[in-house]
């Protein structure tokens, strides 16, 4: 069953703050009107399931705010975090009739949504949306081997530091600034033992690197979760990646 509820308002295409890296991306107006027809949005309060493994998964969409998180449950009953749905990541696929994880808000998310079938077909008639979806399914692959990276061969330390930049750089693309345009302030959505589970770490490593990394003034903290980045290459270097990129693509 999928948990929702309305939006009073729905935002605005134009206004959209995902705009220009969603999936209608390259859309021109005429494309976005035929988007505009089967889309509509939903909210999801924090710690609620959005979809989960084996579900009928009967929309496709974007999340247009706020973080989410895909895990995958083993036989015996463990689970496992596999990624994070940041703003503008898409979420379903095209052609799959049931979801593959569970996918549940980590903090209150707005998604744009699409239902599926409609969505499929238009993808057949519209180059646009189809180049867009295969762009981010390369980059999701990019990074997902990035990501194998950090959990193979990095540090504590870097393997911290790189989830941070991941947000933190997403977040300045989000709001078109750059490293050089000042600090980088976002609220951390994972718990110390998401993060811990995420990164394969336990939660004491965890909150041990974080305290190094605001004792050495790389990050700013206030409370457990209001993260400030002063220099944002100076973050970049902590996490070993390189200043145009890294794991974020």
């Amino acid at each position: 069953m999928l948990n929702e509820r309305s939006l009073s308002v729905a935002p605005d295409c134009n206004d959209c703050p995902i705009r220009h890296r969603a999936v209608c991306a390259r859309c021109e107006s005429d494309e976005l009107e035929r988007l505009e027809q089967i889309k509509y949005y939903r909210k999801f309060e924090a710690g609620q399931s959005i979809i989960w493994a084996g579900d009928r998964m009967d929309f496709v969409g974007s999340v247009v705010s706020g973080i989410a998180t895909l895990s995958q449950a083993m036989e015996d009953g463990r689970t496992q975090m596999v990624g994070l749905l940041l703003p503008s990541d898409f979420v379903g696929r095209p052609g799959r009739n049931t979801a593959a994880y569970d996918v549940v808000a980590t903090t209150d998310v707005v998604m744009c949504c699409f239902r599926r079938s409609p969505f499929e077909d238009l993808m057949t008639r519209t180059p646009h949306i189809a180049q867009r979806l295969l762009e981010m399914t390369l980059d999701e692959l990019d990074a997902a081997r990035e990501w194998m990276l950090v959990l193979g061969r990095k540090t504590a330390r870097e393997k911290i530091a790189s989830l941070l930049s991941i947000i933190a750089r997403r977040d300045a693309t989000l709001n078109k600034r750059g490293a050089a345009a000042g600090p980088i302030v976002f609220d951390l959505p994972l718990t110390r033992e998401a993060m811990a589970d995420y990164l394969g770490l336990t939660l004491e490593t965890v909150s041990r690197q974080i305290s190094a990394l605001k004792r050495d003034g790389v990050i700013q903290l206030e409370g457990k979760r209001h993260v400030t980045v002063p220099d944002m290459s100076r973050l970049m270097d902590e996490a070993g990646d390189d200043a145009d990129g890294g794991l974020l693509v």
